[in-house]
C-alpha cells in the first residue's frame, strides 16, 4: 500500500498515537482535552497524503528540502501555521511543537512498516513524506516565533505603560520630600531617589520606544518649529548635571531653525553624548557641533578614544548591542538601545545617522532635513 493511502486509511490510529504524545508534553497538555491535543493534526496529515498523490517537481523537492515552498500542495493556507498558534496560546514551547512533528514523523513510518511491509520501490514515498513533514515543521515554526514575539513585545509594552504610573508617583513625592527642607539626610535621600526614578525613566522609555518599533509602529514624533541651539543647550545641561565631571563643549554654526520633534532629538543628542561618555577617554572633552547648511541640519558628536573595528561599526546601530570596552558602571545601567533608538528617531525625521572611527576619534553624524 502506497503510504498516502495508508494515511488516509489509518487516521484514527494515527491521530491516537499523536494525541499520546501530546498528551506527554507538561504542563501544557495537563488540562488539555482530546479535541485540543489532537488539535490541525487531521488537516495536515491529509495536505501530507495529497501532497504526496500528486507530482512533484525536482524543483519543488529541492524547495521543500531547504524549507522555502510557501505551504504543502493543496493544503490550507492556516494548517501548520493554526497548530502552532494554538500550540503556542497552550504553552507549549518551540521544543515542544518540534518533538509533536518528530514524534509524528516516527509513528507513520513505524505503522505503515509494520502493516504494509514496504518494498525499496515505496523509498520515494518515505523521502517525499519527510519533505512534507519538514515543511510543516518549517511552516509551524516560523509562525510560532513569530507569534512568540508578538505576545513578548505587547506584553513589555504594557508592562512600561502600567508602570508609568506608579514611577511618577514616586517621582513626585521624591521631589515633595527635597522641598520640604528637612534636614541633609531626607534632602539626600530625596536627591538619590530623584535621580534613581530618572535612570528608571530613561530605561522605561528606552524599552517602551524598542517596543514600538518592533510591533512596526515606529517612532512616535510630534513636528514643531524649534530652534536647535537652543534646544540641544537645554539637552547638554541637564547631562551636564548628571555629569559634572566630564567636559561636554557646544559649538552652533548657521541658522539650526526647522520642524522637528523637540524632545525626541533631545533625546537622541543625550543618547550619542551619554554613549560618547561611557566609551571615550574619561580625561577628554566630548564635542557637540551643529552646523546649518541649506536644507538641513548637521549633528556631529566626537570623543577621543580607541579606535571602533568595523566590524562593530556595522552593527552598532543595531538594537541590544553594548560596546566590547565599556568602562565602570555606567555602561551596566544601560540597556544597549541608546544607539538604535538614536537611528530610529533619525529615521522618524526622515534623516539619516552614521558613524566613523580611527585613532584620533570617533564620531557619530546625524543629518536632518528641515521639513520632514
Amino acid at each position: 500500500m502506497r503510504l498516502a493511502d495508508f494515511i488516509r486509511d489509518d487516521m484514527d490510529a494515527i491521530l491516537l498515537r499523536w494525541e499520546e504524545f501530546a498528551r506527554t508534553q507538561l504542563p501544557a497538555a495537563a488540562d488539555m482535552r482530546s479535541m485540543a491535543l489532537r488539535d490541525h493534526a487531521q488537516q495536515i496529515l491529509e495536505a501530507v497524503a495529497k501532497d504526496l498523490s500528486g507530482p512533484q517537481s525536482r524543483e519543488d523537492q529541492f524547495e521543500k528540502s531547504q524549507g522555502e515552498l510557501h505551504k504543502l500542495a493543496g493544503a490550507p493556507e492556516t494548517a501548520a501555521q493554526t497548530h502552532a498558534l494554538l500550540r503556542a496560546r497552550s504553552g507549549f514551547d518551540i521544543n515542544q511543537l518540534v518533538a509533536e512533528y518528530r514524534a509524528l514523523r516516527a509513528s507513520v513510518l513505524r505503522l505503515w512498516m509494520d502493516e504494509c511491509e514496504p518494498d525499496r520501490h515505496h523509498v520515494d514515498d518515505m523521502v517525499r513524506f519527510n519533505e512534507a513533514i519538514d515543511q510543516a515543521v518549517a511552516e509551524s515554526v516560523s509562525f510560532f516565533s513569530m507569534q512568540v514575539d508578538l505576545a513578548r513585545n505587547l506584553f513589555l509594552g504594557m508592562l512600561g505603560h502600567d508602570m508609568r504610573s506608579p514611577l511618577q508617583t514616586m517621582q513626585m513625592t521624591a521631589s515633595y520630600l527635597a522641598a520640604l527642607n528637612a534636614g541633609d539626610k531626607v534632602s539626600g535621600a530625596a536627591s538619590r531617589l530623584i535621580r534613581s526614578g530618572t535612570r528608571m525613566q530613561a530605561l522605561l522609555d528606552d524599552m517602551v520606544d524598542f517596543n514600538r518599533t518592533r510591533l512596526g509602529l515606529g517612532i512616535n514624533i510630534a513636528p514643531t518649529n524649534i530652534d536647535l541651539a537652543q534646544l540641544f543647550s537645554d539637552e547638554l545641561d541637564q547631562v551636564r548635571a548628571v555629569h559634572p565631571n566630564r567636559q561636554i563643549d557646544l559649538d552652533v554654526v548657521g541658522d539650526c531653525v526647522g520642524i522637528w520633534d523637540g524632545q525626541r532629538l533631545q533625546q537622541l543628542l543625550g543618547n550619542l553624548v551619554l554613549n560618547a561618555i561611557r566609551y571615550g577617554t574619561q580625561g577628554a572633552p566630548v564635542r557637540v557641533t551643529v552646523t546649518g547648511k541649506g536644507a538641513e541640519v548637521l549633528l556631529e558628536v566626537r570623543n577621543a578614544g580607541t579606535a571602533i573595528e568595523r566590524s562593530t561599526l556595522e552593527s552598532i546601530f543595531d538594537p541590544l548591542q553594548r560596546g566590547l570596552n565599556h568602562q565602570g558602571t555606567n555602561a551596566d545601567n544601560s540597556l544597549g538601545l541608546g544607539l538604535y533608538i538614536a537611528r530610529e528617531i533619525a529615521k522618524a525625521h526622515g534623516g539619516e545617522i552614521g558613524a566613523r572611527s580611527d585613532a584620533t576619534e570617533t564620531v557619530f553624524s546625524v543629518t536632518l532635513p528641515r521639513r520632514k
